[in-house]
């Protein structure tokens, strides 16, 4: 069945969707219940399910995160929301040194099917401390896998696949894309963990996303066009696994690069996927690579600073005919 919804509503009924369907299934989280959540992803559910399964929580993100993993190793499917990522920061205890490192440490008697959404990302004028991107963070700690979803229909599918893992799962959601709506499919098979997609066919330069840099990047895309370059847009959605075939076979197919990503730009993601790059398919590169990152600064609350700050179409077109003006 398909509909047209916001990427709010998609994950709010793949949460309800999988409440109904599974007495397991919790959602934890600061202000999640009477106020809806932060960003009115769960309204309505509370009234659905009660303060038992809708679960409003102490300014404690330490404490609800590890509930979560208790309650993980003891049968229960939990959906912990951490309001913006760099609270999480005050989780990262329990999240690296528990959830992530359990299964090993209790030499694979004990799984962690632990569900921690974050909101990522600038743009919204909320200042240093609620702007940042820190995916590679998560996406370089074993025994966790990290998924950023920019569709309708991934927004959706991703915490479906989530839920089904037996180990924990962290879903970023940008919070510029809430409002943004697409076509859900619900009866579509979900592309698995670990699978990138290709947005838009190219055979000039590969142009690498997630989240909402996809979208930028398809923006871009279609300017390049018009100066006669055909850029592959490929958005990751998969951080941890990286869908390493996908990303060597646009390389092949291209022969040049270019990664957008909203983390600053010193020993983020985009420079994990150039070396892997380097290390697979570097004699296929014909220019080298670029990144249009973040800067190199606490984002800025003043709008024009903070629009500055972090990339835009504008700056992926100057970056990518950068790319094709090399030798």
């Amino acid at each position: 069945m398909k509909k047209e919804l916001t990427n709010r509503e998609a994950v709010r009924m793949a949460i309800d969707n999988a409440m109904k369907n599974d007495k397991r299934v919790f959602l934890a989280g600061e202000d999640v219940g009477k106020y809806g959540g932060s960003y009115a992803v769960s309204l309505g559910l509370l009234d659905k399910y009660g303060p038992e399964r809708i679960i409003d929580t102490p300014l404690s993100e330490s404490g609800f995160t590890g509930m979560g993993i208790g309650a993980a190793m003891n049968g229960m499917r939990p959906i912990i929301e951490i309001m913006t990522v760099n609270f999480s920061l005050l989780a990262l205890d329990q999240i690296m040194n528990n959830a992530a490192h359990l299964l090993h440490m209790s030499g694979g008697q004990y799984n962690v099917p632990l569900v921690i959404r974050m909101v990522t990302g600038a743009g919204k004028q909320l200042a240093a401390q609620h702007s940042h991107s820190l995916e590679g963070l998560y996406a370089h700690i074993p025994g966790l896998k990290v998924l950023s979803a920019a569709t309708v229909q991934d927004a959706y599918d991703m915490v479906n696949l989530a839920l089904a893992d037996p180990n924990p799962v962290i879903l970023f959601e940008n919070s510029l894309l809430y409002n943004m709506k697409g076509e859900l499919d619900t009866g579509a098979e979900p592309l698995p963990i670990g699978r990138a997609k290709v947005m838009r066919e190219g055979m000039d330069l590969s142009i690498f996303a997630f989240g909402i840099n996809v979208f930028k990047a398809l923006e871009a895309a279609e300017t390049l066009a018009k100066d006669g370059i055909e850029a592959e847009v490929v958005d990751l959605r998969s951080l941890r696994p990286l869908d390493d075939e996908a990303i060597m076979a646009s390389v092949r197919k291209t022969h040049r690069v270019l990664i957008v990503n909203e983390e600053w730009r010193s020993g983020s993601i985009s420079a994990e996927i150039m070396a892997r790059i380097n290390e697979q398919a570097f004699y296929e590169l014909d220019a080298p690579m670029r990144r249009v990152c973040t800067e190199e600064v606490p984002i800025p609350y003043a709008k024009h600073l903070e629009d500055a700050a972090i990339p835009s179409p504008e700056k992926i077109v100057e970056a990518a005919k950068a790319v094709m003006e090399e030798a």
